[in-house]
């Protein structure tokens, strides 16, 4: 019997717009690789100028010199720009409060959590509080009209509460310290009333604070309780997802990617807070099958990955073709939100980017709580399609999840529909990663693709444990489909490769995630699957390489799946024997640890318990049953030495029990069998 999986729950990435992986540790690596080193202590002084013109300019630099330059970021952080900048948050000239801020989101955004930490503990909460009333109050007059100000420094407020928001929602996700902090300071009220007048915004602070509340509503009780306990936020919310206007009936924000990452937005923070309370009209709707699915479904499908890659690097060609005007003179000083139209289309296209990941992240929460269907297959029409990906949804697709009673079929019957698309999703183009040692030729675009990818993997981890434990002989027979998805995770790892080292840590990510899903498909088409030698080679040196008992479980079950294709002997004894190899004998260890030694072993049980079988020559002529006898001591010391006081440890030694009596009493049917 083997291990059982464990779905992923929904979980975010790290935010880190532009990563810093690639350089070496420490400052000199940073001065060394950054080429605008000698204008960071000008800046600095500039900011401690008596003159608020040189210090909002010096603000405004800082932005400048972080864009995109994760060298220069790390060298401005190794000289307290973090300190300098919140000083300049209770700067006497507003102008200066307001640059500081924006640079401050702008580091959060780009540099993650190591730099919001870092804020966190230089007490950036103390000026930042101050700010959450004035805007309130500010806003409140623009909306009554009771104020006739003109429309620059409205816009100038706006950014400010955009930028307030971000660095808050940012926090929030650092560490349990700064998400207590900000808890006490009950932003659900401030950041819905941005919601509530969408209509009259701009969709920047909109799009911040449903972004807020999104991160805030994730497991975390105060502000769950907080919007759970008005029903006018949750008809709010219900009404945005359903919506096909623009918040402010503008058609140019229409068109706008922010106004689908609205939407996406205020569906996930249904989930967090659902169970909705009655007698609010949104307890009566069913958030996943009717809000959630039919909202991010098409929302996955919306992107061709290698057509956003290839505008990308179109656009940073003309970009990198025009010359560069001078941003750090005092003469000639633009406005922090000065861009190209090239940067300009960066930015959407980034954005819309950003909506998928969004997406496939609560998408992965779904798939992560819904049952485990049981499905009914269909005679299958033929469709007439030629396309690989048409075929894998129609084969997939025809499928229709069956509950009893059919609480949650709905969202069981998207399982199989969302398959194409994800497998789709987890293609690399030439942007996803960085190359060897180096910067991506724009961090932004690489960092939101490779996140992509990891996402629809873990999306499709879950659909997978899903689908495995309500297998049935219609699923596992649809041999053409098992074989499509297999085959199309192997062509995305392909194109991942096995490069390591200094900014590769995504690529690893993505196989870490990669084999887990393998292990679903092996279970889902077990004895389907032909076992491909090098594939099987992968695996195998995956398992020696990786110190995670996790991973290494992990390629375990996914060889044992492979090794019940009745037809390949040689597959299956390449298999067998590097199983064999881990087990304990004639007094020397396992080479693994206890975990993936109790699934070696239940692996071997499960792929010989059928005498039958054309592969089971390989355990009678090998003298399988001689090694497997001289393991059981062993086997019973590392069973016996499980500790149930770890975490984790009462399940794995109730686990590897069960398997220590399979395996007594597999020995004793094979012998009892005398051949």
């Amino acid at each position: 019997m083997g291990k059982a999986q464990k779905k992923r729950a929904m979980r975010r990435h790290n935010p880190m717009r532009v990563p810093d992986s690639h350089l070496p540790h420490g400052l000199a690596s940073a001065t060394s690789t950054s080429s605008k080193s000698e204008v960071i202590l000008p800046i600095l002084q500039k900011m401690e100028s008596s003159d608020a013109a040189e210090r909002k300019w010096a603000c405004v630099a800082v932005s400048n010199l972080i864009q995109n330059d994760p060298s220069t970021r790390r060298l401005l952080q190794g000289k307290n720009v973090v300190g300098a900048l919140i000083t300049r948050l209770t700067d006497a000239e507003e102008e200066v409060i307001v640059e500081a801020a924006g640079s401050l989101r702008n580091l959060c955004i780009d540099g993650g959590y190591d730099i919001c930490a870092e804020m966190y503990n230089k007490n950036v909460l103390v000026p930042w509080k101050s700010f959450i009333p004035k805007i309130s109050n500010t806003l409140t007059q623009y909306l009554e009209g009771s104020t006739t100000t003109p429309e620059n420094a409205r816009n100038l407020v706006y950014d400010f509460a955009d930028n307030v928001i971000t660095v808050l929602w940012c926090l929030s996700e650092t560490s349990n310290k700064a998400l207590e902090a900000i808890n006490n300071i009950r932003l659900v009220p401030f950041l819905m009333s941005f919601l509530g007048a969408r209509d009259k915004l701009p969709l920047a602070p909109v799009t911040a604070a449903a972004h807020c509340l999104y991160v805030l509503t994730d497991d975390n009780a105060p502000a769950i309780s907080d919007l759970r306990a008005d029903a006018g936020y949750l008809s709010c919310l219900l009404d945005i997802t359903r919506s096909t206007e623009a918040p402010n009936n503008n058609a140019k924000d229409l068109s706008d990617p922010r106004s689908t990452t609205l939407k996406v937005l205020c569906s996930g923070i249904l989930r967090n807070v659902s169970p909705l309370p009655p007698p609010a009209a949104a307890s009566f709707v069913d958030i996943d099958n009717d809000v959630v699915l039919p909202l991010l479904q098409p929302v996955i499908s919306s992107v061709p990955l290698s057509d956003a890659s290839a505008k990308a690097l179109e656009l940073i060609a003309i970009q990198n073709s025009e010359p560069q005007i001078e941003k750090l003179s005092l003469k000639h000083t633009p406005g922090s939100d000065h861009k190209s139209k090239e940067e300009v289309e960066l930015a959407r296209l980034e954005t819309t980017l950003r909506t998928v990941q969004l997406a496939l992240e609560i998408l992965t929460g779904v798939c992560a709580r819904l049952p485990d269907p049981k499905i009914q297959v269909p005679e299958k029409e033929d469709e007439g399609h030629s396309d690989d990906e048409e075929d894998l949804a129609t084969d997939i697709g025809d499928e229709r999840m069956e509950e009893d009673p059919p609480a949650n079929s709905a969202s069981a019957s998207f399982l199989p529909t969302l398959v194409a698309p994800l497998v789709a999703l987890i293609q690399p183009t030439s942007l996803s990663f960085p190359p060897l040692a180096a910067p991506s030729s724009h961090p932004p675009t690489t960092s939101v693709l490779s996140a992509i990818h990891i996402c629809a993997l873990e999306c499709l981890n879950n659909i997978f444990l899903s689908l495995t434990t309500g297998r049935n002989l219609s699923l596992s027979t649809d041999v053409d489909a098992g074989r499509r998805v297999w085959d199309g995770m192997w062509s995305a790892l392909a194109a991942v490769g096995t490069e390591t080292g200094l900014g590769q840590e995504r690529r690893k990510e993505m196989w870490h995630v990669a084999v887990g899903v393998l292990w679903g498909i092996g279970n889902v088409w077990k004895g389907s699957l032909i076992p491909n030698e090098e594939q099987v080679q992968i695996l195998i040196q995956l398992c020696k390489t990786t110190s995670e008992e996790r991973i290494q479980v992990q390629c375990i079950g996914t060889l044992e799946c492979l090794a019940q294709h009745p037809q390949s002997i040689d597959g299956n004894k390449l298999i067998s024997q590097y199983l064999l190899s881990l087990l304990p004998s004639d007094g020397k260890p396992s080479p693994v640890g206890t975990e993936p030694l109790i699934q070696a072993t239940s692996a071997l049980i499960d792929i010989y318990s059928d005498e039958e079988m054309p592969y089971d020559i390989n355990f009678r002529e090998g003298g399988y049953l001689v090694k497997l006898i001289s393991s059981i001591e062993s086997v019973r010391k590392a069973v016996r030495g499980i500790d149930k006081r770890k975490e984790g440890g009462k399940e794995l030694r109730s686990r590897a029990e069960e398997v220590r009596d399979n395996l007594a009493a597999f020995i004793q049917y094979r012998k009892d069998l005398r051949v």
